[in-house]
């Protein structure tokens, strides 16, 4: 074989196969490895173990083995090693819903087969080591979904496996942190956080998603006080390893929460009314308080939060309100082209969840570590509260969103809380009203958003002709909702005859435009192509044309909405500065001048019309794999030591990163 063959065939993997995170080998991608996988980043990123201390389908003895072996650091890979066990089992198929999450009497049948192995693996190291009743075994059961964490107390004569709520760290017993509310939290894996946010005990849909958001308000304020109080501070968001398994325990959880959440709703009186309630059962809340305080958030990634969120919003509340999600690739893009400066306001009037609000507090902190040199996960507590704090500042002072929905409001403002925004500029109004209208928010957005004061507009406004804007008390105030014919010289005059019915997002064009600073002001909004592309919406065109500067248009294909938003529908992306009233004046006699307008088509975004992710391809059809460094904290000793580990990886065969980073080249050139 030629060295060039070689060399490819080391840079690709077959379709259906996927690299282990242990050994770097290919393996089938089957459901169940999948599981695996995501299980084994997690023990590496928020446990701290070694990959050099795991082992995959370690043979106990006849047919028996352990889908993940985790031996005693730097111990030979043999039996009298393993101190943890996990067996991994596929997802189940939820589709689009909420899970009810089972407790460990629900999950028993398949937790026996767990327990036989860790007694089997006892018997096998009391050969080597006798009686040693300290010595402990912890146990893992997963199917993804559903995590069931056992540890093994060992009798004279029999070995007995109890439920914990979590595993130790790496290199910890919990009986070396009996006190819990004093025990590490961890910086939460991006998948592992998204399905914490799934599981409800089959309450209603939104009755589940206020009760989760309302513990995760609680959890947030008590990491809030840690960074006020210092050494002062006692954590109150905890739950001890077998508290919720014990009716006393339960009850002591839900004492230290429901203080907290009294605590809460005085602090966020723009959020809560007061009169809210937990009404989790215990043994829900339990579980709950367990799962979230595995994490820190607030030194947890903005993207992975928001990524967490969004996947809790959809699973609870998707159906009716799918019109307002945007996906978080096409946000991404939007805020990255955009690219807001720490003294820029920016708002969305249609800002639904928040989505495109938290991107651009993930964009700025991004921003403040790069000028600082900082890598996360890696500053120290000074550097951290130091970006953080400017983070805040920067949302009080510069971020702003509207909806005319209240449900959405609150939502949104909470997905501000989650990402670090301890203020909140979000109202509740009717954007194409505005400055009119009669919704709770309009005096003090009226004074805090006028008209053309915005310096950046980033939104994804409701579209389509079935859901038409026909008070006549909001079309009176638009040029775009009256009849328009052309000029006889290229252009187009308002006949001044009103229409009786107009589609929102026209009225969203001009909205918007009228919101931006004159001269300077920029905005990306997404659009049905037929407002680009129709015959009938020319004079649309024409009038974007004279009110503003194009700046960039992006083409999306169907996938970027179907997947994620189940909308069937083809969109772009436009970007444009708002014109001064001296330029226009100046067009006006002279006509326009031509200008570069950067194009680009993106045909992938990094998923199928189904969901599934898309990996470059070689013409072969075999997925392309490039090494990638990863710094990994392993516990050594009991302190985290930093190495750089490098890793083949598939590649994501998405165009959005490519087009903003050629954007930012046009911009370059343009620029001089």
């Amino acid at each position: 074989m030629s060295k060039k063959k070689n060399k490819q065939a080391e840079n690709t993997i077959p379709a259906g196969y996927t690299l282990d995170y242990v050994s770097g080998k290919q393996v089938k991608e089957t459901k169940k490895e999948l599981v695996r996988q995501r299980v084994v980043r997690a023990l590496i990123h928020e446990y701290g173990f070694s990959p050099d201390d795991m082992a995959l389908d370690f043979s106990i003895g006849g047919r028996k083995k352990v889908d993940v072996a985790i031996f005693h650091h730097g111990k030979e890979h043999a039996i009298e090693n393993l101190g943890r066990a996990v067996l991994c089992r596929q997802e189940p198929n939820i589709g689009k819903n909420a899970v009810r999450i089972r407790d460990f009497e629900q999950a028993g049948k398949d937790l026996r087969e767990l327990e036989e192995i860790l007694q089997e693996i006892d018997a096998k190291q009391r050969e080597v080591d006798g009686t040693n009743l300290e010595k402990r075994l912890y146990g893992l059961w997963t199917n993804g979904f559903e995590f069931f964490f056992v540890e093994t107390r060992r009798k004279r004569f029999e070995t007995v496996p109890e439920p914990i709520g979590d595993w130790p760290m790496a290199e910890e017993s919990v009986g070396t942190k009996e006190v819990i509310s004093d025990a590490h939290t961890r910086v939460a894996d991006n998948e592992m956080l998204k399905i914490t946010f799934h599981g409800n005990e089959g309450m209603p849909k939104d009755a589940a998603f206020w009760q989760f958001l309302y513990l995760i308000f609680c959890k947030m304020h008590d990491e809030n006080l840690r960074g006020k109080q210092r050494q002062a501070w006692q954590r109150r968001f905890w739950a001890g390893p077998k508290e919720q398994f014990e009716e006393k325990g339960r009850k002591e959880i839900r004492k230290r929460i429901e203080g907290l959440f009294t605590e809460v709703k005085k602090q966020y009186r723009n959020i809560f009314r007061g009169n809210e309630e937990i009404t989790l059962s215990d043994r829900a809340l339990a579980f709950i308080v367990s799962e979230l305080a595995k994490y820190d958030f607030t030194r947890t990634d903005v993207d992975a939060k928001g990524v967490a969120y969004q996947e809790l919003v959809g699973v609870n509340l998707r159906g009716d309100r799918g019109q307002y999600f945007t996906p978080r690739g096409v946000v991404k893009l939007v805020i990255e082209m955009l690219d807001p400066k720490e003294n820029e306001t920016l708002l969305d009037p249609a800002c639904g969840t928040g989505g495109f609000l938290v991107a651009t507090l993930g964009h700025m902190l991004k921003k403040f570590r790069e000028e600082q040199d900082i890598q996360p996960g890696n500053e120290n507590t000074t550097e951290f509260l130091n970006v953080h704090e400017r983070l805040k500042e920067f949302a009080a002072a510069n971020v702003f969103g509207a909806d005319f929905d209240p449900f959405l409001i609150r939502a949104a403002q909470m997905n501000m809380v989650l990402a670090g925004d301890g203020r909140g500029h979000i109202y509740n109004i009717n954007s194409l009203e505005f400055p009119l209208g009669h919704l709770t928010d309009l005096p003090v957005a009226k004074k805090e958003i006028p008209l053309a004061s915005v310096d950046i507009i980033a939104t994804n406004p409701p579209f389509g002709s079935d859901i038409p804007i026909t008070d006549k008390h909001i079309l009176e105030q638009y040029e775009l909702a009256h009849a328009w014919e052309q000029d006889g010289e290229g252009g187009f005059r308002n006949t001044g005859t009103p229409k009786g019915s107009v589609a929102p997002e026209i009225l969203f064009i001009e909205r918007c435009i009228k919101w931006l600073k004159p001269g300077t002001g920029r905005m990306g909004i997404v659009l049905p192509d037929g407002v680009l592309g129709n015959p009938a919406a020319e004079y649309i065109r024409w009038w974007i044309m004279r009110e503003t500067q194009v700046l960039a248009s992006v083409d999306l294909p169907v996938e970027a909405f179907i997947a994620e938003a189940n909308v069937n529908i083809l969109t772009s992306l436009l970007f444009l500065r708002r014109k001064s009233e001296e330029e226009k004046r100046a067009e006006a006699l002279g006509g326009i001048e031509e200008y570069p307008v950067f194009m680009a088509v993106a045909d992938k975004v990094g998923f199928d019309r189904r969901g599934n992710k898309l990996y470059k391809r070689t013409p072969d059809g075999e997925e392309i794999v490039e090494p990638k460094q990863h710094i990994e904290r392993i516990r050594i000793g009991g302190r985290f030591v930093e190495r750089t580990l490098t890793r083949s990886e598939k590649i994501e065969d998405n165009d959005l990163p490519v087009i903003a980073e050629k954007y930012r080249e046009f911009l370059k050139e343009q620029n001089g």
